[in-house]
């Protein structure tokens, strides 16, 4: 895909490849190719559409509907922000006042389009041509041309103070090889950039991948960590006036669909916790139900929080299991019943669930350094009931907690 090929899928002949392309996506793509071609669709112009097809159909997760009409690298796809979570970002920066916002690496212009849709002017920021130029062409097949505009050049020179709040996503993929950067000194924009962007506008806010260490949130941020459907995606730092607490734990939903909730801030139901994440859990012994929390409220150290509306304590201080004596309808946590507590013995695991006629299991763990996959394999299972198996430590100790579901816990 070239600059070139994106201005051919745009003229009608485009279009009409695309459409074609569309209900072929998913079959088998040397086949899709012969028929596109048949139809006297130039051989470049059927394989820049046959890959616009196959990632708008995976993009559609992350976007929904609106991602039929878009335009995509594969990179950009795999790094773009999910709507449920761009949507809730944009609503937020709107509440705070927000109505000039510059999107320094914008990419494919999954959060600025999300801006522009809440009524912030967007100017968008990106150094590689054919990005930029796909980033301008979702404005358009967005409806937000007149809102969001795209620059391709050098985050770095921008003038920001011609906008009132700055959004930043560092890259985090080495280009060429895009292979992920755990590193935020090899972020790009650099971090000693991004985080000295405070300091020329105040109201900034920062992505980040959701590894991020405490120790370089810069003081006085906001660190919220976001799950979508209980998978953690990202983090994202608030800055100046945007900080509003320590540290927030965000539960989202992408799977209630276009559902607006002024209230929520977003698409969809979401849930949130807030605290210092500083605070110890207390700690005491196994109680009749096991909470493993969401891995948001983990990452953002709010374990203690949910403990606390639970009614729960750890049996490990280092370990991130609540223990309580009632369940709780919670939706922070999934929570399991202890059925068995034991030391870890594989001979002793193995015939307690051929005793209990266990044929499939689900294993979590926690201060384990067993595999999963590997025990699955010695369990050796066979039987029809199903449990949940958590390997963890207690006193040091490797422990195996047998467990069931407890029906609509989230």
């Amino acid at each position: 895909m070239d600059i070139d090929l994106l201005a051919a899928l745009r003229t009608p002949e485009g279009e009409r490849a695309l459409a074609t392309a569309a209900e072929l996506a998913g079959g088998d793509p040397l086949v899709a190719a012969a028929t596109l071609r048949s139809t006297g669709v130039p051989a470049d112009l059927a394989a820049g559409a046959l890959t616009q097809a196959e990632l708008r159909r995976r993009a559609a997760a992350k976007f929904g509907p609106t991602a039929a009409a878009m335009f995509f690298t594969r990179a950009g796809l795999e790094q773009a922000t999910r709507a449920v979570v761009a949507d809730r970002r944009a609503a937020r920066l709107r509440a705070a006042g927000v109505h000039t916002l510059a999107d320094l690496g914008c990419g494919l212009g999954a959060d600025a389009l999300a801006a522009a849709r809440a009524g912030i002017r967007v100017y968008g920021v990106e150094a590689d041509p054919l990005t930029a130029a796909m980033a301008a062409a979702n404005a358009e097949a967005a409806g937000v041309a007149d809102r969001f505009t795209v620059e391709c050049g050098d985050a770095t020179a921008f003038d920001v103070t011609q906008v009132d709040a700055v959004f930043c996503d560092p890259a985090r993929r080495r280009a060429g090889t895009g292979r992920r950067i755990f590193d935020p000194a090899a972020y790009s924009p650099s971090w000693d950039f991004i985080t000295a962007l405070v300091d020329r506008v105040p109201r900034t806010a920062l992505k980040v991948a959701p590894g991020i260490e405490h120790g370089l949130i810069p003081p006085g941020a906001e660190a919220e960590w976001v799950s979508v459907d209980g998978d953690l995606v990202e983090a994202t730092l608030w800055c100046g006036p945007l900080a509003e607490t320590p540290r927030r734990a965000t539960l989202l939903s992408g799977k209630e669909g276009p559902l607006l909730i002024a209230s929520a801030g977003g698409r969809g139901p979401f849930h949130q916790l807030t605290g210092t994440g500083t605070v110890d859990a207390p700690v005491g012994s196994v109680g009749r139900y096991l909470y493993d929390p969401d891995a948001a409220i983990v990452r953002a150290h709010l374990v203690a929080e949910f403990a606390d509306t639970v009614h729960g304590e750890l049996a490990d201080p280092k370990i991130a299991y609540v223990f309580a004596d009632r369940a709780e309808p919670t939706p922070y946590a999934r929570c399991l019943e202890i059925t068995d507590v034991l030391p870890f013995s594989l001979k002793r695991l193995r015939a307690l669930l051929r005793e209990r006629a266990i044929g499939r299991v689900e294993i979590l763990k926690r201060g384990s350094a067993l595999d999963p996959e590997q025990l699955r394999r010695d369990l050796r299972l066979s039987g029809t009931g199903s449990a949940t198996i958590v390997l963890t430590r207690l006193a040091d100790a490797p422990t195996v907690l047998l467990c069931q579901p407890v029906p609509e816990s989230r």
